[in-house]
């Protein structure tokens, strides 16, 4: 059985370190013009977001917690009502 309030921060954490990691990631020098475009171009997906604009990292990070959290609800409420009891005799 997982814990609802557990695995949703856990979520929550994992979702919005890999944020900022994809964030740091577009400076990255190493990378092709068309390959930072690209980057770019994936995190304004992201509704608001516009790219390097403070604003916009903290609405990111903010969209980032409620779909963790969501799916941490979702992912918990499946496994839990997907566990077999046993039947009592």
């Amino acid at each position: 059985m997982l814990l609802l309030k557990r695995y949703r921060w856990l979520c929550v954490l994992g979702g919005e370190v890999l944020y900022v990691l994809c964030l740091l990631g577009g400076f990255l020098p190493w990378r092709s013009a068309r390959g930072t475009e690209l980057h770019h171009a994936l995190l304004e997906t992201l509704p608001g977001f516009t790219w390097i604009n403070l604003s916009s990292v903290f609405l990111g990070a903010s969209y980032v917690f409620v779909f963790a959290w969501l799916f941490g609800s979702y992912m918990v409420w499946m496994h839990n009502s997907s566990l077999i009891k046993p039947e009592k005799q």
